[in-house]
């Protein structure tokens, strides 16, 4: 059978509207994992946070079972997952955090530019957090490698500036550390992240402060 150009065109448009609206869920699903996660992050205390992520985590579970290909759900799964991880600590917590590298390595197969880079970003902190072998993964090499991806990807970004100032702090890199969380404070507001935008921007202040501390 042969396709007229008006059919053929009228197929491929189709077909766009049909994928823009399944990824419309899938995009759906990662807003209310951020909104979820702030809430938790920079809203619950401190002493209740580990239970309140072990929550978020099943609510996750549930959202990467229904869009296992998304490169956006694997990413905010796996930021959930990590951030467990850091309230629950201790060696509990290297199950979770390679749970989470999982889903980042996934979400970069997906879709590498998903979000900004975000999954970049991301499995660089958790290779700078986590213990090196042999306890963990840990690998200060490839924190820096994925880090500085993140940041080429989203180089005015709040979150690719301060975990990379973050990095170089630990590393001893005080001004490298001291210009990164400068940018950070001066990225601009992302729609719909005002609470994120607000905690990590208190984050790179107090990073700041210790930088300014080392540094005199």
């Amino acid at each position: 059978m042969k396709l007229s150009h008006r059919t053929l065109t009228t197929f491929v448009l189709g077909m766009a509207a049909f994928n823009v609206a399944l990824a419309a869920p899938a995009d759906d699903a990662v807003s209310t994992l951020q909104q979820r996660w702030e809430q938790v992050k920079y809203g619950a205390p401190a002493g209740g946070q580990e239970r309140a992520f072990e929550a978020l985590s099943a609510e996750a579970d549930t959202v990467l079972s229904r869009y296992p290909d998304s490169a956006g759900v694997l990413i905010w799964h796996g930021i959930v997952v990590a951030s467990h991880a850091g309230a629950k600590g201790g060696l509990g917590a290297l199950g979770l955090a390679k749970t989470a590298k999982k889903d980042f390595e996934a979400a970069l197969q997906a879709d590498p530019k998903a979000l900004g880079g975000s999954a970049y970003t991301s499995l660089g902190s958790l290779y700078y957090q986590v213990p090196g072998w042999p306890i963990g993964f840990g690998d200060k090499d490839k924190a820096r490698e994925y880090l500085q991806q993140g940041l080429v990807l989203n180089p005015d970004g709040i979150d690719a500036n301060y975990f990379l100032g973050d990095f170089l702090y630990r590393q001893g890199d005080f001004a490298g550390a001291e210009r990164c969380l400068r940018k950070a404070l001066q990225a601009p507001a992302r729609p719909g992240r005002k609470l994120a935008d607000a905690g990590r921007r208190a984050e790179a202040e107090a990073l700041l402060a210790q930088v300014a501390a080392k540094r005199k």
